[in-house]
């Protein structure tokens, strides 16, 4: 039976997270920078036949090694969604980059238990880096030029630099905290979806804050990001749940989290 031990995550499940990355990378790889036929889902983000294939070949290899596991995906839904151990499957966040060629987007697997994150892998299979987060144990990073998952010190939030995939993202609600939090902050770069979080472990950037997020964007990036020494919350400083409301801040430093916290719920 695999599960958590006195030893920690059993070597099994990781694994199978690291088996299944490369399955979709091997989909995703031939397709990138290639003639796509891309399609619009109901919410208008494009789909494409990498999308589909490689969480069709994740699911069928976490089903068939853990076949009491729950699988949720963002291409093809739930399935045991109340199972103990519960895999969440993001085969391409960054859908928009990968359809015009730019290689911030990845490939997430993360795994919760009991509903709370403890294993999470972000892939890039172009460039073949990938950040690997186990709860409790230092981040790890593969790439052909290396570097270190550590994320920066960096306690005000004038000296801090922002990253958030896309000003479409915030709701009306939303978007009055968020330019609060712009204004504080040194400085905002747009675009990244999951690859921000990565450069936020490697300590090149600080925070990132993001609206109407659903679990698959944000179950693996909690232990990657927090394997390095930052948080990821909710907008409030609260730990994420599939319950949460969609609203993700991480921050490398933790001191930077309660003026953050503050700023995005101000009156």
């Amino acid at each position: 039976m695999t599960g958590i031990g006195a030893a920690g995550l059993d070597p099994a499940l990781l694994a199978a997270a690291e088996a299944a990355a490369d399955l979709a990378g091997g989909v995703i790889r031939p397709l990138f920078r290639s003639p796509l036929l891309v399609e619009a889902k109901g919410d208008a983000s494009p789909v494409t036949e990498a999308d589909r294939g490689a969480e069709r070949a994740m699911r069928a290899l976490l089903a068939e090694r853990f076949p009491a596991h729950g699988l949720w995906g963002e291409e093809y839904g739930r399935e045991r969604a109340e199972a103990e151990w519960l895999w969440v499957l993001d085969p391409i966040d960054g859908t928009r980059a990968f359809v015009t060629g730019r290689p911030l987007f990845g490939t997430l697997i993360g795994l919760l238990h009991r509903g709370r994150p403890v294993l999470g892998l972000i892939d890039q299979p172009v460039t073949g880096e990938r950040w690997i987060g186990l709860a409790g144990h230092p981040t790890r990073f593969r790439a052909p030029l290396g570097g270190t998952p550590r994320c920066r010190p960096c306690a005000r939030l004038a000296e801090a630099e922002l990253s958030c995939t896309s000003p479409d993202m915030f709701t009306p609600g939303d978007r009055p905290g968020f330019e609060r939090l712009r204004g504080a902050a040194r400085r905002l770069t747009w675009g990244g979806d999951c690859y921000a979080y990565g450069l936020l472990a490697l300590g090149l950037v600080d925070l990132v804050c993001e609206s109407t997020m659903k679990p698959w964007d944000w179950a693996a990036l909690v232990p990657v990001v927090e394997g390095a020494g930052g948080r990821v919350t909710g907008w409030r400083g609260e730990p994420l749940t599939l319950e949460a409301d969609g609203r993700v801040l991480a921050v490398g430093d933790p001191a930077l989290l309660p003026e953050a916290v503050r700023l995005l719920g101000a009156a």
